[in-house]
Formats: structure tokens, sequence, C-alpha cells
């Protein structure tokens, strides 16, 4: 990412809501997968690895606001998804997959759909903007309270088991 883009991602963040915040990060995981894809693409090896490690980084900082969350069912269901996600990203690296990285990226932009049709649902004063950790609890509370008028399931997309990390770069 260039300063420029940095430079716009960031004023486009400015004022977001917890779940506009999640959904940035969400799309900004899916483009690193694309970039990553598109880079193996072309062998260009460094490029991929650059834009894997970054992928990575933002997948943890979505872990982490599972973990800083109110728990529940959709926390263990969070957990479980990124869980598969990283291990998925990790084998496409290791097989030079540029298909497994896209069924990722795939994954990724189905549950920023959810996410999507969960922030067109809620109402605006459901997400206090007073606190970052009252954000990051609000989510999960929008979500369980627009889970009554849709129905909406996040799976790990293949694997079973669960993975829990305190993750940090």
């Amino acid at each position: 990412m260039n300063v420029v883009e940095a430079s716009y991602r960031k004023m486009a963040t400015e004022g977001l809501s917890g779940l506009g915040l999640l959904i940035a990060l969400y799309d900004t995981l899916a483009g690193d997968l694309r970039r990553a894809a598109e880079a193996d693409r072309r062998n260009q090896i460094e490029k991929r690895c650059q834009e894997i490690n970054h992928a990575l980084l933002v997948l943890g900082h979505l872990e982490e606001w599972v973990e800083r969350g109110s728990g529940g069912e959709l926390s263990q269901q969070l957990t479980r998804f990124y869980g598969s996600l990283r291990r998925k990203m990790i084998l496409a690296q290791a097989k030079r997959s540029a298909e497994l990285l896209e069924e990722q990226m795939n994954e990724v932009l189905r549950l920023r759909a959810i996410w999507q049709k969960i922030q067109t649902r809620t109402p605006e004063n459901v997400l206090p903007e007073s606190r970052e950790s009252d954000n990051r609890i609000s989510v999960h509370q929008a979500a369980w309270r627009s889970n009554q008028a849709m129905s909406y399931s996040v799976s790990a997309p293949t694997q079973e088991g669960s993975y829990t990390s305190s993750w940090s770069a």
C-alpha cells in the first residue's frame, strides 16, 4: 500500500462506527488476499509474502476484537472461522496456491456481506461512539439484535476445530 492509499484509508475510516471499522478490516483483508493471489500468479514471491503478512496482521486484529468482545456463540464461530482462515492462508503460501488464496478471499467477502447487512439493519443509536471498547462489544450486541430480523451463520469454511490466539505482530 502506498502513502496516498494509506492516507485515503485513514481519512475514510475516521468517524466510522464499530461495524463500519469491522467492514473496513474485511475489505483490507480481502484486498490483501487478492493482491497475494495476483502476485503468486506473476511469480512475485516477495510481493506475495508482503501481502500475506499484512493479511495475517489484519486477521490478528480481527481475532483480538473477538477476544475482547462479549463472548457467546458468535465469538466462538468467529474464532473458528479466523483460525481456519489463518491455517488456509499459511497452507496457500506453502503450496503457492493462488486458487486457495482466492477461495479464502471469497469467504472473507461472504462474511463481510453479512456484516454489511447487519449494519444496514442496525439503528445508529445501538453503536455507542464514546469509547473503542464499547464499539468492540457493541458489534457483537448489534449482531445478536439483528439476528432476530435475519438468519445467518458464521462457520469455518471446511476445517473442524478451534484455534484461539492472543495474536500480536
